[in-house]
C-alpha cells in the first residue's frame, strides 16, 4: 500500500522536524486542516501541497526529485481504489476512491476527458455529493476503469444510497 507508506513518510518528516501542524501551516502556507489531510492516508496530497509540506519541514531541495518519484508511485497504486471502495461508508470515502482513480490528472484535464463540468467533478471528489449511477459510470469508463472497478463503484454508490 504505497499511499499509506507515502503519507506515513510525510508524517515522520514533520515529526523529525519537530513541528506541530499549526507551525508547519505557517511555514508551508497551507491550512492546518489541509496539512493534516495530507498525512491522513485517505488520499494522496497534490504535488504542490507535498512540496510545500516538505519545504516547510526544511527538506533539502535536492531531495525533492526522490520524493517526486515516490509520490508518482503512490499515485499509480492500483490497490488504493479497490481498498477504498470496500471500506467506503460516506460520500467522502467515495470521493477519495474517485480521487485515487483520477490521479494524477487535473480537474481541467478530467473535464476535457469526460465532458463533466469541473464544479461537478470537484463536488464528487471532495465527497460533497454522490454522483448519479449513470454519470459515475460515464466518468469512470472515460478514465479507463476495468469492469471490476466499475462494478465496485456501482456497489459502493448503491450501498451509500441504501
Amino acid at each position: 500500500m504505497q499511499l499509506e507508506a507515502f503519507t506515513g513518510a510525510l508524517q515522520r518528516v514533520r515529526q523529525d522536524a519537530g513541528l506541530s501542524y499549526r507551525e508547519l501551516a505557517d511555514q508551508a502556507h497551507y491550512s492546518h486542516a489541509h496539512l493534516v489531510r495530507a498525512t491522513s492516508g485517505k488520499q494522496l496530497p497534490s504535488w504542490p501541497v507535498t512540496v510545500a509540506f516538505l519545504t516547510g519541514c526544511d527538506v533539502p531541495a535536492e531531495l525533492l526529485p526522490i520524493w517526486r518519484r515516490h509520490w508518482e508511485a503512490a499515485a499509480r497504486d492500483p490497490q488504493d481504489v479497490s481498498e477504498l471502495l470496500r471500506a467506503a461508508a460516506t460520500p467522502e470515502d467515495l470521493g477519495a476512491a474517485l480521487t485515487a482513480l483520477t490521479r494524477p490528472r487535473s480537474l481541467r484535464s478530467l473535464e476535457r476527458l469526460t465532458g463533466i463540468p469541473r464544479a461537478t467533478l470537484q463536488s464528487w471528489l471532495r465527497g460533497g455529493r454522490v454522483p448519479r449511477p449513470d454519470r459515475l459510470d460515464q466518468f469512470i469508463l472515460a478514465l479507463g476503469a476495468s469492469r471490476t472497478e466499475r462494478l465496485a463503484f456501482s456497489d459502493c454508490v448503491d450501498r451509500l444510497a441504501g
